[in-house]
């Protein structure tokens, strides 16, 4: 099939180069964009109790007014508000009032809206709407802080607005600067490190006019599906996607270029060349792909949002690669012939590759010291894993020289923690009679009297009298480890078991979503992992046609994995010194590490099994095909970590922990694992490795072999 692929992909270039352009221009002037939203609650399914929470608030209080953003009005010089700086506080106010935006409603503040401590000023913007992700909500926050610097002219004071609609404006504006950073180095990084390669300005080039093609078709792809399906993401997918696309592009692209040139420096014809690559790797690259999209279409089966949107986006991008590493690559390398090296001439003769025949002979011969030594290393760094603490306020990870950042941490020294987003307690009539107003009472001196709770304000009831809300404030930040397992635990049990008789209590705000998150994260753990790993097993064993071979290999991964978290653990908790880690990067680091990792055991295993069928002795067999696909896996893994090791750079913790971490561990799937464990591990097994199918018995006579040795002997 993939010879008849490349065949026609080879002959017929101008026709397969059209199709894509067509497609891509398609897609980039009708498929829809990729929405995004930045409200945790719309990531949990209806069951959790933090949604339930806010529907029941919709359908019993409609007309409770949430305020969009808070002003937050502080000294320039520190100090404590006077009776002056309070006027000034209500006169800029009232003058953002009288501005007249068309998504606010309204910009109040009272007189004693001033902390306990007498340093800062509150005042409340509310919207004309109550979807609070309305895309032109926060461009009307924009013009709020513009409109704010003259009328703060001639005061003592400094404003900053925070708030969920300013957090979304600047999560947004952020991810954007992300995104043209990230872009931008992607580009540099991948031209410049095949230029080393390759030494060829049209190879170094043409990758990323390819996948800039492909990337377009990708998107437009994903944002139709996105469109159909209702799908959401969070603001950093697009970062994602862009290292996703380039990252995993080049890597095919290399698979196929340096079989290509393989096949040139044996005296092919370019043509000739292509098509035997494709048919050659093109199963190689079938699997590894397959082996990433089942990967990401398991996040299909995660309880949250965020990581539902992501797996198939991600799928679809990695899907558009395959089809373009097959079809748009040989093409467009089809038109070019040997003159696509140019000026280099270094591909007609084989390299000295000193150090891919040092680690092809030491695999061979020291096969039993090398698995030990690896294994030990992997397991080694692994230990850090069990340190790993998940940071499940995602605002946090947020650059934290953000307006809506530093007003938040501005309000919060001068309010208690928890008075700036207290959580929400409902107390509902199942029978739908009126609550009592004694039992009322009690209810709310029970939540009073938890360990960890400030106060408890007094009931307010909705106008049929059936449900009462109850404001809680807590002693902590609402999104501290405190607040969170205060909220899902002694609050909510208590709110339960003290509930009156004939009404159910429900917990929500802040401190519960996350409450409700942590407890979908665990669940995701449970089921996503094995799922993963299950699907990635089944493309191995049918593309090797072993029972025993995608044991060690996913034994071999899954150790990459601990050694990973560990390693990003180490960094970043104990070195760096954060409270804790993005929650779902054990998910994203076991995707990323596990499925594209794979590739290069993939492509490892796939030339092993290609050398012992022609009748080379095992010793040899492992020898040239780690040293044939040393270069292959060392060049792809870099320019792989090198995509994800741009993430960073950005000023988003996330971003800068997930970069580092799948760069890390792309790089010890490629070193240690692709070029030492597993090679070695297979070798030690022998003719066991491949059982039940005895995928390793010759299948080209002897002679053929012989031409096999002479090119994969060089100079040392």
């Amino acid at each position: 099939m993939f010879r008849r692929v490349g065949r026609f992909a080879v002959h017929r270039p101008w026709l397969t180069i059209a199709g894509w352009i067509i497609a891509a221009v398609v897609l980039a002037m009708f498929a829809p964009g990729l929405k995004s939203t930045t409200d945790e609650t719309e990531f949990l399914p209806s069951h959790y109790e933090s949604v339930r929470v806010g529907n029941l608030q919709q359908k019993a209080f409609p007309q409770t007014e949430q305020p969009a953003a808070i002003a937050v009005f502080q000294r320039a010089d520190g100090g404590k508000l006077d009776d002056a700086d309070k006027r000034d506080v209500i006169k800029v106010a009232t003058g953002l009032d009288g501005k007249h935006h068309e998504k606010i409603a309204k910009v109040v503040t009272d007189p004693k809206a001033v902390s306990p401590n007498g340093e800062v000023a509150l005042a409340n913007i509310y919207a004309t709407t109550k979807n609070f992700n309305d895309e032109e909500l926060p461009q009307s926050v924009k013009k709020l802080r513009e409109d704010a610097k003259p009328l703060l002219g001639g005061t003592h004071l400094k404003m900053g607005i925070t708030g969920q609609a300013a957090t979304q404006l600047d999560a947004k504006e952020s991810s954007s600067d992300t995104d043209t950073m990230v872009m931008s180095a992607t580009f540099l990084l991948i031209i410049v490190l095949l230029l080393i390669i390759f030494r060829s300005p049209l190879i170094a080039i043409l990758p990323v006019i390819i996948i800039a093609v492909v990337s377009v078709v990708a998107t437009g792809l994903i944002g139709t599906a996105a469109s159909v399906g209702g799908l959401k993401a969070d603001s950093s997918i697009s970062a994602i996607l862009i290292v996703v696309l380039f990252g995993v592009g080049t890597d095919y692209i290399l698979f196929l270029l340096f079989r290509y040139r393989e096949h040139l420096r044996q005296g092919q014809e370019p043509k000739e060349a292509l098509v035997e690559a494709v048919a050659r790797v093109g199963e190689t690259i079938a699997s590894a792909a397959g082996a990433v999209i089942v990967a990401f279409l398991a996040l299909l089966l995660s309880t949250l949002g965020m990581m539902r949107a992501m797996g198939p986006s991600l799928a679809i991008s990695v899907a558009v690669t395959l089809v373009a590493a097959l079809t748009l690559v040989p093409a467009v390398f089809s038109l070019l012939g040997r003159a696509a090296f140019w000026p280099s001439k270094s591909w007609r003769k084989p390299p000295r590759n000193r150090f891919a025949n040092s680690v092809g002979r030491l695999v061979a011969h020291r096969s039993g010291t090398v698995a030990v030594l690896s294994t030990a290393v992997l397991a080694l760094l692994a230990v850090g894993a069990f340190s790993f603490k998940p940071q499940f306020d995602t605002s946090s990870q947020m650059p934290q020289k953000l307006e809506s950042v530093q007003a938040m941490k501005d309000l919060q020294r001068g309010f208690s923690a928890g008075q700036s987003d207290p959580a929400m307690v409902y107390l509902s009539a199942t029978d739908g009679t009126r609550l009592d107003r004694a039992a009322l009472e009690t209810f709310r001196g029970k939540l009073a009297a938890v360990d960890g709770v400030g106060t408890a304000a007094p009931a307010v009831v909705n106008s049929a009298g059936t449900v009462a809300q109850y404001s809680v404030i807590l002693k902590y930040a609402p999104t501290s480890d405190e607040a969170i397992d205060l909220a899902g635990g002694k609050l909510r049990d208590t709110a339960h078991t003290a509930a009156p008789s004939g009404t159910e209590a429900l917990v929500g705000g802040t401190s519960g979503v996350l409450a409700d998150i942590e407890d979908a994260v665990g669940h995701d753990y449970r089921v996503v992992f094995p799922a993963a790993g299950l699907a990635i097993m089944i493309i191995l064993g049918l593309l090797l046609r072993s029972l025993v071979a995608p044991w060690y290999m996913m034994i071999a991964v899954a150790l990459g994995f601990g050694a990973t978290l560990g390693s990003t653990v180490w960094l970043f908790q104990d070195i760096k010194g954060e409270q804790g880690l993005l929650f779902m990067l054990p998910v994203i680091v076991y995707l990323f590490v596990v499925a594209i990792g794979t590739d290069y055991n993939i492509l490892m295993v796939a030339r092993l099994r290609e050398e012992v069928r022609r009748g080379v002795p095992p010793k040899e067999a492992i020898r040239t095909a780690v040293a044939q696909s040393t270069p292959t896996v060392a060049s792809a893994a870099i320019i792989l970590a090198g995509t994800f090791g741009v993430l960073v750079l950005a000023d988003n913790s996330m971003l800068q922990q997930m970069g580092f971490a799948v760069a890390f561990g792309i790089l010890l799937t490629a070193f240690v694992m692709a070029m030492l464990l597993v090679p070695t591990v297979t070798s030690l097994l022998g003719h066991k490795a491949w059982w039940p199918g005895h995928q390793d018995s010759p299948q080209e006579t002897p002679a053929d072999t012989r031409a096999v040795d002479d090119r994969v002997t060089h100079r040392s």
